[in-house]
C-alpha cells in the first residue's frame, strides 16, 4: 500500500536526522526560557527548519511563534488536509524544562521532517499540506490563544502534539483551567495600640482562603482547587491595609468551570463582606479549555505508536488520571485535535527530576518514536479523506455533548 511506504519514508527520515534532532533538544534544554522570551529556541527551531527546506515566519503573531510549511511540493487539484503539527518549547522559572517542552518542539520537529518526506515522495499522490506551528508561552501566557485569535488555525484541519509524562496515553484528560487574582483593601493601624481603627486585609485573605477550603465538600472530585496568599502584610504591628491571594480553578469540562467559578466568588465576596474590606478579583482572560481529544485520531495514533514499539497504557485506573491543563484545549476546541501523553519517567512533571529525566538519551529516543507514530498519523489522514471527514463529524458531535453538560 502507498501509505505503509509513505509511513516508511517518513520514519527513515527521521532516523536519518536522530543525532541532530537530539542535539536540537538538548540545545533547547540547555537554554531554558520563560513564557514569550522564547528567542534562543525561536532561532534554534526556525533555522533548523528552514536549513531542510522549509519556508519560515519569524515572529508570526507573536515575537516568539512561528509558522513553517514545506517548500517545493506539488499543488494544484483539489486541496487536500491542512495538519498542523505544533511544537512548545518555554520553560518554568527556577526549574527550567521541567516539562520537558524541550522535548516536545523536537517531536515537532521531527515529526515535521517525516511528514515532509511523505509528501515530497512520488509515491503521495494526494494534495496535503503541512503547517508546522511554534507555540511559545504554554505555561500560564496562551500562546495558542494568541494563535487561536489571529486566525492561524482557519485553514488547518487537524492538529497534533505530544507530552512527556509517566504514562503512554492516546487521550489524556486535561482540565479546562483559569486563575484568579484577589485583592482586599482594608486600613492600617496600629496592631497594639489602635487597632479598632484598622481594617484588617490579612483577615478577609484568610477568610477567602477558609471559605474555599469549606468549599471543598460541595466540590465535586474531579474538580480542582488550588491557591496561595501571595501578599499578607508589611509587619505584625501594622494592621495589614492589603492582601493578595492568587487560586488557580481546573474541571473536566468548561461548563463545569463556569459553574466552579461562580462558586469561588461567593467565597471570595463572602470575605469581604465578613471584614469589611473592600475586593477585586480578576479571572485570568486566557484560561484554557479542557482537551477534546479527537477519538479517530487517537485511535489511529494508538495503533502506529504501537507498531514502533510504544506500549499504551491500558489499565482502566490509570486511563482516569487526570493532568494538569494546558493552552492545547483551546485548539482542540476549534479544530479535530490530539494531545497524546507519553513516558520517560516516573517522576512528577514541574519537578528538577523532571527536568534532568527530559534530557536523558531514553527520553529523546522515546520522543523520536513517537514522533514517527504522529508522522504515520498524519499519513494515514493525508491519504485518506474519509478519515479526515470522519474525525470532523466527531468533532461536531463532540462540542455539541460538551454544550449540553449540565451542572447543579
Amino acid at each position: 500500500m502507498a501509505a505503509d511506504k509513505l509511513k516508511k519514508l517518513a520514519c527513515d527520515a527521521i532516523d536519518n536526522q536522530a543525532s541532530q534532532l537530539k542535539l536540537l533538544s538538548r540545545d533547547i534544554w540547555d537554554h531554558p526560557e520563560l513564557c514569550f522570551e522564547e528567542h534562543y529556541a525561536h532561532k534554534r527551531l526556525t533555522d533548523f527548519l528552514e536549513e531542510r527546506g522549509f519556508g519560515v515566519e519569524r515572529g508570526y503573531v507573536v515575537p516568539t511563534a512561528f509558522r513553517a510549511k514545506p517548500k517545493g511540493l506539488q499543488t494544484g487539484g483539489e486541496k487536500g488536509a491542512n495538519v498542523a503539527v505544533l511544537c512548545e518549547y518555554d520553560a518554568l522559572p527556577g526549574i527550567g524544562h521541567a516539562c520537558g517542552h524541550n522535548l516536545i518542539a523536537t517531536i515537532g520537529i521531527a515529526t515535521s521532517l517525516g511528514i515532509q518526506a511523505a509528501l515530497g515522495s512520488s509515491d503521495y499522490k494526494g494534495n496535503g499540506e503541512l503547517t508546522v506551528l511554534g507555540t511559545p508561552a504554554e505555561e500560564g501566557g496562551g500562546g495558542k490563544i494568541d494563535l487561536i485569535q489571529a486566525g492561524a488555525f482557519q485553514d488547518v484541519d487537524l492538529a497534533m502534539m505530544a507530552h512527556p509524562s509517566q504514562l503512554n496515553l492516546p487521550k489524556p484528560i486535561y482540565l479546562a483551567y483559569n486563575g484568579v487574582n484577589i485583592v482586599y483593601r482594608g486600613q492600617e493601624a496600629h496592631a497594639s495600640s489602635h487597632p479598632w481603627d484598622g481594617v484588617n486585609a490579612l483577615d478577609a485573605a484568610v477568610l477567602c482562603y477558609t471559605n474555599i477550603s469549606h468549599l471543598r465538600q460541595q466540590m465535586r472530585p474531579t474538580w480542582r482547587v488550588h491557591g496561595v496568599i501571595s501578599n499578607g502584610g508589611v509587619k505584625p504591628n501594622i494592621v495589614p491595609a492589603l492582601s493578595e491571594l492568587v487560586y488557580y480553578l481546573r474541571a473536566p469540562t468548561p461548563t463545569e468551570l463556569a459553574v466552579l467559578n461562580e462558586k469561588v466568588i461567593g467565597c471570595i465576596e463572602g470575605a469581604a463582606k465578613a471584614t469589611g474590606c473592600q475586593v477585586e478579583y480578576k479571572f485570568d482572560p486566557k484560561g484554557y479549555s479542557s482537551l477534546l481529544s479527537n477519538g479517530v485520531m487517537a485511535s489511529l495514533y494508538a495503533e502506529n505508536a504501537e507498531k514502533v514499539g510504544v506500549v499504551i497504557e491500558k489499565d482502566p485506573e490509570k486511563l482516569k488520571r487526570a493532568g494538569g491543563s494546558t493552552d492545547m484545549g483551546n485548539v482542540s476546541h476549534v479544530v479535530p485535535s490530539i494531545h497524546p501523553k507519553y513516558h520517560i519517567t516516573m517522576a512528577s512533571a514541574h519537578t528538577p527530576d523532571f527536568a534532568t529525566c527530559a534530557r536523558t538519551p531514553e527520553a529523546e529516543d522515546n520522543s523520536l518514536a513517537v514522533a514517527k507514530a504522529l508522522a504515520m498519523t498524519a499519513i494515514d489522514f493525508l491519504t485518506t479523506p474519509q478519515l479526515v471527514q470522519q474525525a470532523k463529524v466527531e468533532f461536531a458531535a463532540a462540542i455539541e455533548a460538551e454544550k449540553s453538560i449540565l451542572v447543579n
